[in-house]
């Protein structure tokens, strides 16, 4: 079993490797994968994904990761907490900060973004993955051989954000700002 602190670490390193590349970085994946359990017969879910939208510029689409950061940080803190070490805190310690962190970064995620699953099924369940499956929303892991449909355990829903409301960006040299120094004058 995985410590808290390192599952803390690996959730928000998933995170923003699933909003930035849509997939679990390879070096954590076979750590957090669990393993496989006898599950009842049940009939698995048919999976079908929806046709890809349309992407905005780059430079846009970079602001906007900025301003998300920048959201999570003035709201959860998020960013000083991934750039302190916290190997020398206790356990504890790093649970009391975590819990408050975790409430203010969902309030961010609830107020700007809605996100649904892409498998509306329960974690570690039989799923069946229908030829044409959109390959940027299902990745295949463990013995993906054959052709679909493919039979498989689903280890995660995976999340698809259905509507974002991010406040109007900043103009100027603003955009690259995730947060501004503070000054207190004296």
């Amino acid at each position: 079993m995985l410590g808290f602190g390192k599952r803390v670490s690996y959730a928000f390193r998933c995170f923003f490797s699933l909003v930035s590349s849509g997939e679990i970085p390879e070096e954590i994946a076979p750590e957090v994968m669990p393993t496989q359990a006898a599950h009842p017969a049940v009939a698995p879910p048919q999976i079908t994904t929806p046709a890809p939208t349309a992407t905005k510029p780059q430079t846009e689409s970079t602001d906007r990761a900025v301003q998300m950061l920048a959201l999570l940080q003035r709201d959860g803190r998020l960013i000083d907490f991934f750039k302190e070490d916290i190997a020398h805190y206790q356990d504890a310690q790093i649970g009391a900060a975590v819990r408050e962190l975790h409430e203010n970064c969902r309030k961010v995620l609830q107020n700007y973004v809605k996100l649904e699953p892409i498998i509306a099924s329960e974690e570690d369940r039989p799923v069946t993955v229908e030829s044409g499956f959109d390959p940027a929303t299902i990745k295949l892991i463990g013995n993906a051989t054959g052709k679909a449909p493919l039979r498989g355990l689903l280890r995660h829903r995976g999340w698809r954000a259905t509507e974002v409301n991010l406040p109007p960006l900043p103009s100027g040299a603003g955009r690259a700002i995730v947060a501004p120094a503070e000054v207190e004058i004296i």
